[in-house]
């Protein structure tokens, strides 16, 4: 098994130490804040959007007959659309969920191991079709949380408003840096790839289909690493809308 060199970056999310580490990159501390450096993301027109958006009354929410059953059914369906990207995410990668099973019907079909070793042009279209799923999946439910915290109290109304305009500022930002994940990923194929050629070389030949495969295991895994951080980190506005409707 191909062994990846440790990269550390402390504090930094899950998505980036696993980059850092599978693409052999050094990646530095930033020197900013969080805040510093969101500003400088934001254009003019989204400073005055979300000035707007702070500043306005908050908007009479009607009186929720049942917040609790709502916050329940918020639950469940978040639970419900987590389960499927994470099964998604498993067909893409080849990997098979615990459960035993390949994924959901939208996931890519599963080339045979006994077909030819694909090349990376499979897995980015494979990835490429797991974000686009992410990004659609989480984006309808972000909406459908923002309705259910409209419907609660003047001041939740006002951060579903809130949260709406940052989706709207960050979106263009937040697509163009996942995008450059699968060109990431590529790098890692290619030098697994190279050491298991390397390898196939080195072993006897009746060992040979194994050894040819091992790193296209490897890399399967690691692929799927990436989507579950990935996800991860798309989920973190879900998490905080559902933080705030447990709140009532």
């Amino acid at each position: 098994m191909v062994q990846v060199p440790q990269r550390t970056t402390p504090g930094a999310p899950a998505l980036v130490r696993l980059l850092a580490r599978l693409a052999q990159l050094d990646v530095a501390e930033p020197g900013q804040s969080l805040a510093d450096r969101l500003g400088q993301w934001l254009s003019w027109t989204d400073a005055i959007t979300l000035s707007s958006a702070l500043s306005a009354r908050a908007p009479a929410a009607p009186a929720h007959a049942d917040a609790r059953s709502a916050s329940d059914d918020a639950e469940r369906m978040c639970a419900r659309v987590r389960t499927a990207l994470t099964n998604a995410i498993a067909g893409a990668s080849g990997v098979v969920s615990s459960a035993g099973r390949r994924t959901a019907s939208r996931a890519p079909v599963r080339r045979n191991t006994a077909d030819p070793v694909p090349e990376f042009a499979v897995f980015r279209q494979d990835y490429l079709t797991v974000q686009q799923t992410m990004q659609t999946d989480i984006g309808l439910l972000r909406e459908r949380l923002r309705r259910q915290l409209m419907a609660r109290t003047p001041e939740l109304a006002r951060l579903a408003v809130l949260d709406a305009s940052l989706e709207q500022a960050l979106d263009a930002r937040e697509r163009t840096l996942l995008a450059t994940v699968p060109t990431l990923l590529a790098v890692h194929f290619e030098r697994l790839r190279e050491a298991g050629q390397q390898m196939q070389a080195d072993v006897p030949e009746a060992a040979m289909p194994a050894a040819a495969r091992a790193w296209l295991g490897q890399f399967r895994q690691d692929m799927q690493r990436i989507l579950l951080a990935e996800l991860e980190i798309r989920f973190q506005p879900i998490a905080g809308l559902l933080a705030a409707l447990r709140t009532c």
